[in-house]
């Protein structure tokens, strides 16, 4: 039986319902009886039912699991064939930061909705259900409502809203979503909003006045500056903002430095790395400096804290539309006194910071234990008066839309704002961290609230929340939506260690009164101990449950952001772990806005875009059927090679899809039978031979005969084919990097070693160098200049050399340019060759088992690869793990193919005990 407060709650909550269309009085009740039976469901909010209910707009956006999706969605049939038949999106976009829908409340991380626009026309039709598990601000949805404005689709895609559900771990991220993704709705209330505000104006007059005996903006003079007073005596005028500076002690006389009296030189003079004393001379290094500490009686929380001293520096007010600046003076600083001595009112929430990698530099800088720390008094003040008007504004629409407003001003009405004294201006906080600055600005609450007012007018035409519901919980448990509901999900999950969304949203939470539960939140994080393992598993989970709730045959598309390969592998890894088949990665070039195939392998140092799908019924139903031969194997190929786009341009130059590569169908095919449990029927040269004689070839591409015709057709409207660029790092990439060049060009050991050391310079420590000998004879073939010339060199000499052509492969001409020339061999020729290699890899895989060695710190990686691969095909997972216990975890982190025998052996360990 529901708690009686929480009708209450209800009940009260439902005051003027009648103008209320985002909040339902029966859908709130539908949510408390919900709440008590999601207290196991992972990602819980930390929150009494009070705080969600109050929180909540049911239907449209619950502060805890959405109850409500299962009414919006159905399940697909598990058996669905290829009725679908949309193929990877691999077209450029081009998307900027300027749509006002972006900058409508501050958040770390947000992808522009237009750049997710042209996804989800490709992947769905009107009407279709979009997912974001990870939705952040919620801009998956705004685009999902995007998509009825006919001028965004550009003729791509079949313009129509598409319905969104929405969901994150994070109460602060769903409740931004919720009021960006209805905000054409809230701005009809902003007007309730602006009276709050200007009601706190007027009962805190004198927070917001200065008296006027300053200089007017851009005096570059100090001394006039420093000797202005009473120049406009019995004038008030408005504060702009104040800059507070830190305060630290001289080395040498032990006095009081204010940071700013220090650094200051005036507006475009650089910040000095060390400066003097202003009472003893001697010189100050701006990066040692020894902070004042001080202990003050906090009424807030009734307790004694330390601090480190802050105090007011300068004062930027304005008189009509001019700006002055001024010292503060004595009322000032008297105002500030006073203030300090006596408790906020209304209270404040107080909300103890957590431990954490962000929260750690303001504890241990300033002594900021506390969320009301990262205020001054004065804003403290101001702050907890809106947020006690907004709670008493008539309609929940109104109450929502002045929430939005407050925690949108948060990050700039803080101590985060930094002041640059060489721009002579605020500049906001440092993106992605809780870092307090020497040197801060101290915005009034209010003028900052007016100028979020003006934004949020601009977007009175923006969404309105129409087919959209929001959720708050974790991406690893979505119980509460049905198995094949989804038509197409986009989502930009947490990348590693980037950011501490729980550490960051705290702020913002505080005053939300719903705390994140950080328990199941995919990071990388010391202090919550969770390492790049760590973060791999609660991500396999998180797609894991993405692929269940996907319809089969449908798309996910993941925006990935992280410099470290290591967090790259573990996605792909957990990608494939949870059943999605990778179809298309390509680069995101930040500073031309748009996407580029990427060119090779796992490196990647820039913003990727990865199209993976859920292989449909028919696959699966027959592969349980075919695994494990021949026919399992290129039934796979056939139905990937479906998903795959399949003629790309760029600059009027065809693109080499990567994915078509027969490297990379390997790796795909492999990575399908070993996620089954599947022994792999065919070798590397069996399955390239089999490339051959089953499917067209195209620049080294592989299609099924239609695409091969409709590539011929496309590829006559451009000029020429734009190769990837192979990076070389490991002996993997030199192999591919030496494939492309002997198969433009075969040619001599002489010609190739110049060009292969020029190579050489991102060769990894840990991989045994490889001579361009070795690599040559293990997996390419010379003409020895005896018999007929190969086919290979033969195309190219008749090619490229008049006094060639027309000649036959036994003219002695043509013999002797072709000899010792190496050359691609013929993959129906290649399986010796193979087998050659592979002995001599697993020759070098054998000492690295016997090796006493704890730790290999070179080694060829191609070798342990063969090795591990060998090894599970017998089911030796007891070798796998002892030679992964030789590499070093980084190593193994960051390579895709090890990682994925590794976790496999782990996971057949565990079963067979």
């Amino acid at each position: 039986m529901i708690q009686e407060n929480l009708f209450n709650v209800i009940e009260s909550n439902a005051q003027n319902s009648s103008k209320s269309s985002l909040r339902s009085t029966p859908d709130q009740y539908v949510l408390a009886e919900a709440l008590l039976r999601f207290s196991q469901i992972e990602g819980m909010p930390v929150a009494s039912h009070e705080a969600i209910l109050n929180l909540s707009m049911a239907p449209f956006f619950t502060a805890a699991p959405n109850p409500f999706i299962p009414d919006e969605v159905t399940s697909s049939p598990l058996n669905e064939e290829d009725t679908y038949g949309v193929t990877a999106f691999a077209t450029d976009i081009m998307a900027g930061k300027n749509d006002p829908l972006y900058f409508l409340h501050y958040y770390s991380t947000k992808v522009p909705p237009n750049a997710i626009v042209p996804y989800i026309l490709h992947y769905t039709k009107p009407g279709d259900v979009v997912f974001d598990g990870f939705c952040g601000t919620g801009m998956t949805g705004v685009a999902a409502q995007l998509c009825a404005e006919s001028y965004r689709s550009n003729g791509k895609g079949e313009v129509g809203a598409r319905r969104a559900i929405l969901s994150d771990l994070s109460p602060a991220a769903t409740f931004i979503a919720a009021g960006t993704n209805a905000i054409g709705l809230l701005v009809e209330y902003l007007d309730e909003v602006e009276q709050a505000i200007q009601a706190v104006e007027s009962q805190h007059e004198q927070l917001h006045h200065t008296s006027d005996v300053g200089w007017p903006r851009g005096t570059s003079d100090l001394k006039k500056r420093v000797n202005s007073k009473d120049s406009h005596s019995g004038r008030l005028g408005h504060i702009e903002y104040v800059v507070w500076s830190d305060v630290f002690l001289c080395s040498a006389c032990g006095q009081r430095i204010v940071y700013w009296d220090l650094v200051f030189r005036g507006p475009g003079k650089s910040v000095p790395k060390t400066a003097p004393c202003q009472h003893c001379g001697s010189l100050e290094s701006i990066t040692t400096l020894q902070r004042v500490w001080n202990s003050r009686f906090d009424p807030d929380i009734g307790e004694t804290i330390r601090q480190a001293e802050q105090v007011p520096v300068l004062i930027n007010y304005s008189i009509g539309s001019q700006r002055f600046e001024k010292i503060p003076d004595e009322r000032d600083l008297a105002l500030l006194t006073n203030l300090d001595r006596e408790p906020t009112y209304p209270a404040p929430p107080i909300w103890t910071m957590p431990d954490g990698f962000n929260t750690e530099q303001p504890r241990r800088s300033h002594g900021y234990s506390h969320v009301h720390h990262f205020f001054t008094k004065r804003n403290l003040t101001l702050l907890t008066a809106f947020w006690q008007r907004v709670q008493e504004l008539d309609t929940p629409e109104a109450r929502l839309l002045g929430l939005f407003v407050l925690t949108g001003a948060i990050q700039r009405v803080c101590r985060l704002n930094r002041y640059m004294p060489n721009h002579d201006r605020h500049v906001g906080p440092l993106s992605g961290t809780l870092y307090v600055a020497p040197l801060t600005a101290e915005i009034p609450v209010t003028n900052y609230l007016r100028h979020r007012i003006k934004d949020l007018r601009r977007c009175k035409h923006g969404p309105k929340g129409f087919g959209v519901l929001v959720g708050t919980q974790s991406a690893t448990d979505l119980r509460n939506i049905p198995n094949s509901s989804i038509d197409y999900i986009f989502t930009d999950p947490p990348f590693g260690g980037n950011l501490n969304y729980s550490e960051l949203n705290t702020l913002i939470e505080a005053w939300l009164g719903v705390r994140t539960d950080s328990s199941p939140e995919a990071i990388v994080n010391d202090v919550q101990q969770k390492g790049l393992i760590e973060y791999q598993d609660l991500m396999h989970q998180a797609f894991r449950e993405f692929n269940r709730v996907l319809k089969p045959g449908r798309w996910t598309t993941v925006e990935f952001h992280n410099s470290r390969n290591a967090v790259w592998v573990a996605i792909q890894q957990a990608l494939a772990e949870a059943g999605f088949i990778i179809a298309d990665v390509r680069i995101l070039d930040k500073k031309k806005g748009t996407t580029k195939q990427l060119s090779y392998g796992s490196t990647v140092k820039q913003d990727l875009v990865i199209s993976a799908y859920k292989p449909n019924g028919g696959l699966e139903d027959r592969f349980q059927l075919t695994s494990g031969t021949e026919e399992g194997v290129w039934d796979f190929v056939r139905t990937h090679l479906k998903q795959l786009p399949v003629f790309v341009t760029k600059d009027d130059q065809a693109e080499v899809i990567a994915e078509r590569q027969n490297f990379l169908l390997f790796d795909r095919m492999v990575a399908f039978h070993v996620q089954h449990s599947v022994t792999v029927p065919l070798s590397a040269a069996e399955f390239y031979a089999g490339l051959e004689q089953r499917f067209p070839a195209r620049e080294g591409m592989y299609f099924l005969t239609d695409q091969a015709a409709e590539y011929d057709k496309k590829r006559l409207t451009v000029k020429d084919v734009l190769q990837l660029e192979i990076f070389v790092k490991d002996e993997e990439s030199a192999i591919e990097w030496l494939k492309q060049q002997l198969t433009k060009k075969p040619q001599t050991f002489q010609d190739l070693h110049p060009q292969f050391l020029r190579e050489l310079g991102g060769w990894q420590k840990h991989e045994k160098a490889m001579e361009l000998s070795v690599l040559l004879e293990q997996n390419f073939l010379r003409y020895d200049g005896k018999g007929e010339v190969p086919s290979q060199i033969h195309g190219y000499l008749s090619s490229n050399f008049k006094v060639l052509r027309n000649l036959p492969k036994t003219d002695p001409t043509l013999k002797a340019k072709a000899k010792d020339r190496w050359y691609v061999p013929d993959p129906n020729k290649a399986t010796d060759l193979e087998s050659l290699r592979e002995r001599a890899l697993m020759r070098e895989f054998e000492e690295y088992c016997e090796s006493k060695q704890t730790r290999l710190r070179v080694f060829r990686l191609e070798a342990v690869r063969a090795g591990f691969k060998k090894a599970w095909q017998e089911r030796d997972y007891d070798t796998i793990i002892t030679v992964a216990d030789k590499i070093s975890e980084q190593v193994l982190q960051e390579d895709s193919k090890l990682l994925m025998w590794y976790d496999q052996a782990v996971t057949r360990t565990g079963e067979d005990e």
